[in-house]
């Protein structure tokens, strides 16, 4: 599983998820960054409280099946992201903090 920022700056934060996505396929692993798939026009609107949060909870389901939850902090941990990180913990897989080496800015 990816854990990367999506709210804000959607735009670079659409980005910079894509990196990760990138950068975890580089590794030889098969990530899924449920931000990226459920946000996409026409899924799930990020900025209704209510479809954030299925999506939120739809990733993650999909993370109690992953080996590991990847956690890409360049542009900082986000609630989300600490409610991914808090979620992997107690199913027991490990987390891993990750940087890109691209110059990505902080948030």
């Amino acid at each position: 599983m990816i854990e990367s920022p999506y709210a804000g700056d959607v735009e670079a934060n659409t980005e910079y998820a894509r990196q990760c996505v990138a950068d975890s396929l580089s590794r030889g692993e098969a990530p899924l960054a449920a931000h990226l798939l459920y946000t996409q026009p026409g899924v799930l609107d990020d900025t209704k409280p209510a479809e954030r949060a299925q999506g939120i909870e739809a990733g993650l389901v999909w993370g109690a099946a992953a080996h590991l939850t990847a956690v890409y902090i360049d542009r900082g941990i986000t609630q989300g992201m600490r409610e991914g990180i808090r979620r992997a913990r107690a199913e027991g897989r490990r987390v891993e903090h990750r940087r890109l080496d691209s110059g990505v800015g902080a948030l």
